[in-house]
């Protein structure tokens, strides 16, 4: 839309009323938009206006319901109106009903909170609402929505406009349609004249030609019975109308004005230019006469026919007028639904009837339809990584998962329960039938702006079906290995990994710590178009134009280990698989490793080393492990500080202990809350890693059944950090803060012991107290059996004991 362009002018707001606003420079261009804000509190008023402080819009403010209606007839047309749904008097709800009845054409959004959707729902399924917006929102999205609904004010005008000008062609064309309905063309007789066709096949072509109501040339060609070189030399040598080329035409867009387009495609001719007072047409058949002259009358000039092939013709119409206008077509398909909540849903390839078949309808409903809609688009406009739509017992709840964080967003009328999961399931080709089994399905979401794969699950419980939906963004554009969180040293380890010809690299960490993210960093470093990349995931998360993707389909049989021994027959250099979950695909995965692949995955393990205990209980042989394992990044995911509102803090001694933290002045910051990060202190997530680098030494401990202490050990001596040393080295830099290692990784001191005698913590059980060097454990000499402390003899042999010493 051309008037869009006022949407991105910096420019500053016009004066709102009842609140103080910079006076625009003179020079600013007039507003194109007005946008009205409804909200009893001015503080969120004037968040509003800071928000579209530097649109071009007219902004307007209301306080309450009745001073909105004022403003509304004061300060027509008002295009958008925002309003909260909580206000004294007059709801939201209800004052953008009255709206939608008196000015159907403004655009009308909601703010609520999770207590405000019942109602809500209620203004949506009466069309009074397009859109509602959760609190607290995001600057960036509330300008793109106010954007999308002022372009679809347009489009709604411009719809309008069409639509009426079309009904105008279609009369015009429907008073015009007499001229030039009728044919009465000569070259028939011409050709009966010159022997080429009998008069037999004449009357045949003229009957067939009243009822096609097409030209006589047309019909002719059709039939079989003359060519047309012969007709265009017929017409060139016993007319007066010349043969011409069309391509040598510059043919003026006005003059499709002159002739509507039905009248040349339906009569196979074509302006071309005017000549002095009279306009040059080219026909398929100039012959007709009365055709000439209905041209004529109808564009009001003498008209000079010249001689022209149909396919040039037809040409030459699509060049004047375009490409075919399929203007009805488009009017009566256009959506004039919110363009935030179109959401496409991409499908891949008995005693219950009764209420299956009311489920089924359920589905169908406009209300279902637009909530699941609703939650879908409202949750990629958050970025959530889940979707949790859980049935209490007086409403259901909707929770998105926002940086590891659930958070209370909807809560949904319980009523509407069964239509969105039918709704959910039609979509995810679940049986809608089967509610007392869990079912997992997933579907492909395409918005107006996003592609997104999503993993259903279901889950039966007291209350009814609970339904989690985990958001992959194929398309979200995967991360450098530099912006991953890695420090200098863990950086040109991980660049060394990759730059290998074969062993196997893995990532481990719970759902959701960024497994997958790390390792296509990784594919992208040692990307080369002389290698051979390829990934086997469950779905795939990232697109890689590099790679060749596979999806794993279990149901047909396409597990991680059956396409992986197929792609081992596709000769690849680099393998990334999606996931180890079994001793099969464990034990193919390694096999490669060891035959020249270079294969990266994922184990769900706490721990780096605690791969090597999660891959021995699979069964994989301890020799296998250490001659193709290469490293494991272990890794969590924390909330960076937000950078705006940072500031430093003293941590609690308390919280120092649970981190092990022994520097009582310990450097740490915090995020004291701001505009920027919604006021949470946190923006945005980072890795915090280990990284187990297998060395030879190591891989002799691992090829000895090494325990994991005595591998951590052996690597703590080579350097390594573990996830707590790398957690604490973001804290004193300020970029995460002690609760959220705290929350992310767990207290630290839960599994130590405190030694009785001079209270020191231990983290694993000694005979002898490092610190204080006192006996912790005693042990007969003779049998070795466990003594109490106050025993002279043993209680199995009868030696006797020397006295427990007091003393370190």
């Amino acid at each position: 839309m051309s008037r869009l362009a006022s949407l991105f002018l910096n420019k500053s707001p016009a004066p709102a009323s009842d609140l103080p606003q910079e006076t625009p420079p003179a020079a600013a261009a007039e507003p194109g938009y007005t946008v009205l804000f409804v909200d009893d509190e001015p503080n969120v008023l004037k968040a509003m206006l800071r928000v579209f402080r530097q649109e071009n819009y007219r902004l307007l403010t209301a306080g309450s319901a009745d001073q909105a209606l004022a403003m509304m007839q004061t300060h027509s047309p008002v295009q958008v109106v925002i309003s909260d749904h909580r206000m004294p008097g007059m709801s939201g709800a209800e004052l953008l009903k009255q709206i939608k009845d008196e000015y159907p054409a403004t655009i009308r959004i909601m703010l609520t909170g999770y207590a405000d959707v019942d109602a809500v729902m209620g203004a949506v399924n009466e069309g009074a609402v397009y859109k509602f917006i959760t609190k607290p929102w995001n600057d960036h999205d509330l300008r793109l929505t106010v954007g999308l609904a002022l372009e679809q004010y347009d489009l709604i005008h411009e719809n309008k406009r069409l639509k009426k000008k079309a009904a105008t062609q279609q009369k015009e064309i429907k008073r015009l349609s007499h001229f030039v309905g009728t044919h009465r063309s000569q070259l028939g007789h011409l050709l009966v004249r010159q022997q080429l066709i009998t008069p037999a096949v004449l009357e045949k072509a003229l009957a067939i030609q009243a009822r096609s109501r097409q030209v006589l040339p047309k019909t002719l060609i059709e039939m079989g019975v003359v060519d047309e070189p012969t007709l265009l030399d017929i017409i060139t040598r016993f007319t007066d109308a010349q043969r011409v080329d069309l391509k040598d035409y510059e043919v003026h867009e006005a003059l499709a004005h002159l002739i509507p387009r039905e009248m040349c495609e339906k009569n196979l001719l074509v302006p071309l230019k005017p000549d002095g007072q009279r306009l040059i047409v080219a026909m398929a058949d100039p012959t007709d006469l009365m055709k000439i002259d209905d041209l004529s009358f109808i564009t009001g000039m003498p008209i000079h026919p010249v001689s022209a092939g149909q396919q040039e013709i037809l040409e030459k119409i699509g060049e004047l007028y375009g490409e075919v206008d399929h203007l009805e077509d488009t009017l009566s398909e256009l959506d004039l639904s919110d363009p935030t909540e179109q959401i496409e849903i991409v499908l891949e390839e008995a005693d219950e009837a009764e209420d299956v078949e009311a489920l089924i309808r359920a589905k169908d409903q406009p209300p279902a339809i637009r909530i699941v809609n609703a939650i879908i688009s409202d949750a990629l406009r958050h970025g959530a990584s889940d979707v949790h739509i859980e049935p209490k017992t007086k409403y259901v709840m909707v929770r998105y998962r926002i940086d590891d964080l659930l958070t209370d967003k909807l809560h949904i009328p319980l009523n509407m329960h069964p239509a969105i999961v039918s709704r959910i399931k039609v979509m995810s080709e679940l049986d809608i039938a089967e509610r007392r089994r869990p079912q997992d399905g997933r579907i492909t979401v395409k918005s107006a702006t996003r592609m997104v794969d999503m993993r259903i699950s279901t889950l039966p419980t007291i209350n009814g079906e609970k339904i989690v939906l985990r958001i992959l963004d194929k398309n979200a554009a995967s991360k450098d290995v530099e912006e991953l969180g890695f420090d200098q040293q863990q950086l040109a380890l991980v660049t060394q990994f990759v730059e290998l010809p074969q062993g196997i690299i893995l990532a481990t960490g719970p759902t959701g710590s960024g497994k997958t993210t790390s390792l296509y960093a990784m594919l992208r470093r040692g990307a080369r178009i002389t290698k051979n990349f390829t990934t086997i995931e469950d779905p795939v998360e990232y697109y890689m134009n590099m790679a060749e993707q596979v999806n794993v389909r279990d149901k047909i049989g396409l597990t991680f280990s059956n396409v992986l021994r197929s792609i081992l027959r596709q000769d690849p250099n680099v393998i990334m698989l999606g996931e180890i979950r079994d001793h099969e695909t464990a034990e193919v995965a390694f096999h490669s490793a060891m035959t020249g692949h270079l294969v990266l995955s994922t184990l769900h393990t706490n721990s780096s080393i605690g791969a090597i205990t999660r891959l021995r209980d699979m069964g994989l042989a301890s020799y296998v492990i250490a001659d193709a394992l290469v490293g494991v990044i272990a890794q969590r995911l924390v909330r960076k500080i937000c950078p705006h509102c940072r500031e430093p803090e003293r941590p609690a001694p308390g919280m120092l202990r649970s981190l092990k933290i022994a520097v009582s002045e310990f450097q740490a910051f915090k995020g004291a809350g701001c505009r920027h990060c919604h006021n949470s202190g946190y923006r945005g997530r980072i890795g915090v890693y280990e990284l187990f680098v297998v060395d030879g030494e190591l891989k002799r401990m691992i090829h000895q059944d090494a325990t994991e202490p005595e591998l951590l050990h052996a690597a703590r001596l080579t350097g390594m950090r573990t996830l707590l040393d790398d957690a604490i080295g973001k804290i004193s830099a300020g970029v995460t803060t002690c609760e959220e290692v705290l929350r992310v990784l767990g207290p630290q001191n839960a599994a130590e012991i405190a030694c009785p005698f001079c209270r020191s913590p231990m983290e694993q059980r000694h005979p002898y107290c490092p610190f204080c060097g006192r006996e912790l454990v005693r042990t007969c000499p003779q049998c070795n059996q466990l003594l109490a402390r106050d025993w002279r003899h043993c209680a199995r042999c009868g030696v006797p004991l020397s006295p427990v010493s007091e003393t370190p």
